[in-house]
Order: structure tokens, then sequence, then C-alpha cells
């Protein structure tokens, strides 16, 4: 196999089990925190606490190098951006079942799609404005704010979207001038103690029994997904990658039935579809626009 096959290979594996462990720390967050009783604000705690101490010694491998900055501003700003998301996250998942939470935390990339044009100027361009509208319309379906059974509770894992949404374009700023492992070791050591205080304000609690295992797996999981998601962005572009994030709805969907029993209602398969396609669309568009700047850049070299 040639090695270029080979990376490929490698990255598509990469994605699909990062979509994987994913699913799994969903669950096992579900199984906390609506199933066991675990505070939404404690079982965020516990997994990003559990993070940092099995990622720490790996991203401080760089010695005290990695802690120097020259944009400490901006990583509290993702770290505010980032804990919000969590915390709505997380008591999304304490309230709203598995397979719609997924779907509707999908809609993210179209709050990166406004974000960027509203806060740093990009050009959008019409394809993307019609993928951001229908990404928000099959939102829309799959939340049915228009029947009885619509619950505000509903609207947690769109929250969720929108502050991860400003966590993605913040750090895409600081990777212009900061290291990787910088960006990612001031993240987990700015989010650890606002969880704390977030779960002492709520009581706090120290889990135990099934619960404790469940945020123990859920913790290495979410190091494992994240080493997963790097390892596939580093093998391949991210266009081709990209789709494989995708298999993460019906990975949600099969723990969401096989450990809890919850089965999408019918206008979750439209709304899905929808938002699916319309990510699509937008990751076509981000194509074709490599395709032009790379052609650009080609003829520049030859004049």
């Amino acid at each position: 196999m040639p090695d270029s096959s080979r990376k490929s290979l490698l990255a598509a594996l990469a994605m699909v089990g990062a979509g994987a462990c994913f699913a799994l720390v969903n669950g096992a967050l579900q199984g906390a925190t609506m199933q066991l009783g675990v505070p939404s604000t404690s079982a965020a705690f516990w997994q990003y606490a559990l993070g940092l101490l099995v990622a720490l010694p790996f991203v401080l491998r760089r010695g005290p190098g990695a802690l120097k900055t020259r944009q400490p501003g901006w990583h509290l700003l993702r770290a505010g951006f980032a804990v919000i998301g969590i915390q709505l996250w997380v008591a999304g998942l304490a309230q709203v079942e598995i397979w719609q939470a997924i779907a509707l935390v999908m809609t993210s990339p179209f709050f990166v799609i406004l974000g960027a044009k509203l806060f740093f100027g990009e050009r959008v361009g019409v394809v993307r404005w019609l993928a951001t509208l229908a990404g928000f319309s099959g939102g829309m379906i799959i939340l049915e704010p228009w029947t009885d059974s619509f619950s505000l509770a509903a609207l947690l894992p769109v929250g969720a979207a929108a502050f991860w949404a400003g966590t993605s374009l913040v750090t895409k700023k600081l990777t212009r001038t900061e290291h990787a492992d910088t960006i990612t070791v001031y993240l987990l050591l700015l989010l650890t103690p606002v969880n704390a205080l977030l779960a002492l304000g709520e009581g706090g609690i120290v889990p135990s029994g099934a619960a404790l295992w469940l945020l123990v797996g859920a913790g290495v999981l979410t190091v494992l997904a994240n080493y997963l998601l790097t390892l596939a962005y580093q093998k391949a572009d991210a266009t081709f990658v990209q789709p494989f994030d995708h298999l993460k709805l019906p990975l949600n969907i099969a723990v969401g039935f096989f450990v809890f029993g919850f089965a999408p209602a019918g206008a979750f398969w439209p709304g899905a579809l929808v938002i699916v396609g319309a990510s699509l669309l937008v990751m076509l568009d981000e194509q074709k626009r490599m395709a032009r700047a790379n052609a650009l850049a080609t003829r520049s070299e030859a004049h």
C-alpha cells in the first residue's frame, strides 16, 4: 500500500475512532447524570479534571516552555467559551436524549461561519450562507418549538454549539502565534478550577460506585478522542477526514439505543439529514476555495 494511501486510511480510522470515543463519553455522562443523579456541574468537573491528570504529563513534555504565551487574554477568553459550552452540553445530556443532543450540537460549524463573518470579517459567500440557513433550519426541525412537547432544555445543546464555535474561532486566532501544546495546556489548566468552582456552587459531589467509574471512563476517553482527532488531522487534509466526522451521529444514536433504549423521533431524521447535507455543502465549498487558492499560488510561482 502506498504511503499516502496508508496515511489516508489511518486518518479515516482515527476520525471514526474519535467519533466512537466521543459517543461513549456522551453515554457515560448521560448515565452518570440522567440515570444516577450526579449534578451536571460535578460531572463536567470530574470529566475534565481526570482528563487533565491523564493528559498533563504528555502536554508538558516540552517543559516550562509550554507555559510561555504572548496572548494571555485570548487564552482566558477561549477557556471562558469552553467552560460555558461544556456546562451547557453536560446539562443538556442530563435532560435531553443523546440522539437529539448530538444532532443539535452539530450546528456548531454554522455558528463558526457566522462568527468568522461578524468578528474576523471573513468572506462567507452565497453557498455558505445558504448552508448556514439550511443547517439552522435542520436544527429547528429537530427542536420542533411549535409543538407541545418542546422543552427549553433542548436549547442547551444549541447553546453549547454556539460557545464551542466561539472556542474554535479563538483557537484559530491563537494558532497564528502559539504552539499547539501551549494552547492545550492553558485550556486544561484554566478549565479545571472554573469547573471546580461551579461544582462547589451547586453543592459539589464526589461520585462513588458506578458513577465514579463512568466519569473516570469519560475522562480517559475524552483524552483518547482528542488524541485521535489530532492524529486524523495530522495524517490527512481536513476536507478528506471531515465526512468521517459525521459518523458520530449514528454512533451516538447506537449508544443511546443500546444503552438507554432511546430511539429518535420521526422529526429527527429529516432535520439530521438537512444538517449533515449542509455540513457537506460547506466542506465542498471549502475544497473549491482551496483548489482556487492553490491554482493561484501555482500561477504566481510560474510567473
